[in-house]
């Protein structure tokens, strides 16, 4: 009987061992923690307009112009950001220069809704030719091919590049509200010589995004600027100013509509400036500029240049990061 007693209480025990291992709770899966993100990322993109307009002026002789960039950017915290970057744009110079290419670097600081961003832009306009043989003899002469002076009468240096400083900071009033603005200064402008402060309000106001399609978003945005130039060295001499011109200042302005859908944006926008056709002229030494009695103190030849006036801007673009791609 005592040997049946223990056989039952052995089976019963053998069979709720099973189910007490199975009510155990199972080990908690070890937690991987994510992965940090990286402090790297780069931005680039291109862009195709029919005019390419800097501060007011038409540097493609409002022809069509195409545009690139690249710019690595590494934060060194979640607020500040360092960054340099090469674009290039195609132009259409008095000098011949066909190309524009961009070197810069900067630092961007968010502090709330405000963004400080400052740097320093070199601007290289590589393959110009010398136009002014009454000033600097068979030197210019040899290098502008044997024209001398543009058929125009005006002169242009073969070398253009200069730098510039800058500081654009911009503030986010709300998700749709940004007002910003722009002070840039170089000591030589074109390198003429001649000194140069630009300094711009901008403001852009994102529409609701009910307005239009799915995915499609717009906005509307201006822009109003004034250039201050000083005077240049004695290559752009004129009678009764051989030791340099005074650059007049000018005032600038542009306002446009915007499209966006992914990463493409489509731009279009009023540019115009209040630069004479003479002090256009005198300013840009425009190529395509011809007589017509446009004269001032520092124009003194009567032709007159229209690269300063009104035009429409249509720019398609593609602006993409690394960060996003992943």
């Amino acid at each position: 009987m005592k040997k049946v007693v223990l056989s039952v209480v052995a089976a019963l025990a053998f069979s709720a061992a099973p189910a007490l291992a199975a009510d155990m709770p199972a080990k908690a899966p070890k937690v991987v923690s994510a992965a940090e993100p990286s402090p790297w990322d780069v931005a680039f993109g291109s862009a195709l307009m029919n005019d390419y307009v800097f501060r007011g002026i038409t540097q493609s002789n409002h022809k069509p112009s195409v545009a690139a960039y690249f710019e690595p950017r590494y934060n060194i915290t979640k607020d500040i950001q360092l960054y340099v970057g090469v674009s290039g744009e195609s132009i259409s110079f008095a000098n011949r220069a066909a190309a524009e290419i961009d070197f810069y670097g900067g630092a961007r600081w968010t502090i709330g809704p405000v963004v400080l961003d400052g740097g320093f832009w070199y601007y290289y306009y590589p393959g110009g030719q010398c136009f002014n043989t009454a000033a600097f003899g068979a030197d210019c002469l040899a290098n502008s091919g044997g024209l001398g002076s543009l058929p125009n009468g005006n002169v242009i240096k073969a070398d253009m590049s200069f730098w510039e400083v800058y500081f654009k900071p911009t503030w986010n009033v709300n998700d749709s509200l940004a007002i910003g603005g722009n002070l840039f200064y170089t000591p030589s402008m074109m390198n003429s010589g001649a000194s140069g402060l630009y300094v711009s309000g901008t403001a852009k106001y994102t529409l609701p995004a009910t307005i239009l399609p799915s995915g499609i978003g717009a906005y509307v945005s201006g822009e109003f600027g004034r250039q201050y130039l000083g005077t240049t060295d004695s290559f752009y001499g004129v009678t009764g100013f051989p030791n340099g011109i005074d650059y007049a200042d000018y005032n600038t302005w542009n306002v446009g509509l915007g499209f966006t859908y992914k990463v493409f944006t489509l731009d279009l926008r009023y540019s115009d400036t209040d630069l004479s056709k003479a002090d256009c002229n005198a300013y840009t030494s425009d190529y395509t500029a011809s007589f017509n009695g446009s004269f001032s103190p520092i124009n003194p030849t009567g032709v007159g240049s229209n690269w300063c006036g009104a035009t429409f801007i249509a720019k398609l673009s593609a602006d993409l990061t690394l960060g996003s791609l992943k």
